[in-house]
């Protein structure tokens, strides 16, 4: 159970850790004042409890499909938000929507992760025998995840302008094709979407019930066994993302920022 716990809670914090550590470096970078990540941080823990809360409500709507409806526009909403900010980030004219979008995406990605935290804890609070163990591991897992944020941190800031911007770049590129991806899966899982064929296994690889494989799941969305739907919007995301990605690049090193 405490190994179990490590790994998906891990799975849950990295996602929001990496996100906000990236931005918390693109802010130092673009020499912005960090506060706003308290903000986002606040927002983003009150509206995971409202959400896990009100759990039981939420999965009665929309047919009983409440819950993977809000993931869903959750996903969507982080997705949007990473596209705001990796389009503004040369546009200094645009400051205050680029700082309003970290906001936004790192809220949304604390209400989508922590509410799954706090609902997965809640799961064992009555069974005293196997809530400690959880709670141990998902202590352990949180650290982890924690510290691979403050790793990547630490990591894009003492690199040069160029290198760190193009990491950066680079790593919000694979945030965005897993965000679509796991979109996608959900689509799948709910039926929203009409039910496809597998088009491989990489299970025998990489499991995405092992440690690895749920580590990968926060980083890229990986997926062991794809449907095509799925390939496709993860390409078509990331193809989109670099475009943006392209464009700021050119406009940043006009700018002799670099």
């Amino acid at each position: 159970m405490l190994i179990n716990s490590v790994g998906i809670i891990l799975r849950e914090v990295l996602e929001a850790s990496l996100i906000m550590s990236v931005l918390l470096a693109l802010s130092h970078l673009n020499q912005l004042s960090k506060s706003w990540c308290v903000n986002a941080i606040i927002m983003g823990i009150v509206g995971a409890i409202l959400y896990a809360v009100n759990l039981a409500t939420i999965s009665e709507l929309y047919d009983g499909l409440g819950q993977e409806v809000v993931n869903i526009c959750l996903y969507l909403l982080v997705f949007i938000f990473v596209l705001i900010i990796v389009k503004t980030l040369s546009q200094k004219q645009k400051a205050k929507l680029f700082v309003f979008s970290m906001i936004g995406c790192v809220a949304a990605a604390i209400v989508r992760e922590g509410s799954e935290i706090i609902i997965y804890l809640n799961g064992f609070s009555s069974i005293p025998e196997l809530f400690m163990p959880v709670l141990i591991g998902g202590a352990i897992g949180a650290g982890i995840g924690l510290s691979v944020g403050v790793f990547f941190y630490y990591l894009i800031i003492n690199l040069s302008v160029l290198n760190a911007y193009c990491f950066s770049l680079a790593i919000l590129i694979l945030v965005a094709g897993g965000l679509i991806s796991q979109t996608t899966q959900l689509l799948l899982q709910a039926d929203l979407v009409p039910s496809q064929s597998v088009i491989w296994d990489s299970s025998w690889l990489v499991s995405e019930h092992s440690l690895v494989g749920q580590i990968l799941f926060a980083l890229i969305g990986y997926e062991a066994t794809p449907t095509l739907l799925q390939v496709v919007l993860y390409v078509v995301s990331m193809v989109i993302t670099t475009g943006f990605a392209y464009g700021s690049f050119k406009t940043y090193n006009k700018m002799g920022a670099i």
